[in-house]
């Protein structure tokens, strides 16, 4: 059960619930709960029944697939007002958890038991046409991941990455074995190409942390 302070906190961080059903908001008061979660935890990993689906208030979640190999590839992340369509997916059709999700940041989060998820989906067009706009919406980013894997170059997505997550001052803090697993190949790959940006005098590196020198340059071959 979700007590007011709670409710209030998920319906800033989820708008279109002001609009909500009555019914359904006496129901989700009563049925939905509050969890936290720490940094670091496995909230699904791949084979998983899934009991509920987290939909949060705060904090980030990354979802990731782990091949055959070992090698990871983040597949999205999700944070504040947003939810997992893996999770979402996994209830409507009782199916097993198909990655792994972990929490990259400490979250908070209103928890939805999965029958219930399900019957509210039967019942209530207002929860139907929540869970499909969230499968839309997540679906265009994983497909924009599958168009990545296989028709862009992987110097070129390294060089979007480094340029996505610069933070002020041209300073990464970010390891090649994080970048690999965020890209879903080898760390010796991501080495051997950030030993050539850093020949061509656009990045400096260091042990754990990377240093835009020509930002310009390396927009030019994340464009490539």
């Amino acid at each position: 059960m979700l007590d007011e302070t709670q409710y209030q906190r998920f319906v800033r961080a989820v708008p279109t619930f002001t609009d909500i059903d009555p019914d359904l908001l006496r129901e989700f008061r009563q049925k939905a709960f509050f969890a936290r979660i720490p940094e670091g935890h496995d909230v699904f990993i791949e084979g998983d029944l899934v009991d509920a689906i987290a939909l949060l208030i705060s904090g980030v979640v990354r979802v990731y697939k782990i091949g055959e190999m070992g090698r990871e590839i983040t597949l999205y992340r999700f944070g504040n007002g947003e939810s997992c369509i893996l999770t979402a997916n996994a209830i409507l059709n009782q199916k097993t958890f198909p990655a792994v999700a972990v929490v990259e940041s400490e979250a908070e989060a209103v928890m939805v038991p999965a029958d219930t998820f399900r019957e509210w989906v039967r019942r209530y067009d207002f929860w139907r046409e929540f869970v499909f706009d969230l499968l839309s919406q997540r679906l265009s980013s994983v497909m924009s991941i599958v168009d990545e894997v296989v028709f862009r170059r992987m110097d070129a997505r390294i060089a979007a990455l480094l340029l996505k997550r610069t933070l002020p001052g041209g300073r990464i803090q970010i390891t090649h074995q994080e970048i690999a697993a965020e890209l879903g190949t080898s760390r010796e790959v991501v080495s051997r190409i950030l030993e050539g940006f850093a020949s061509a005098a656009l990045i400096g590196s260091s042990r754990g942390q990377v240093e835009i020198l020509d930002k310009e340059g390396l927009r030019d071959r994340a464009e490539v």
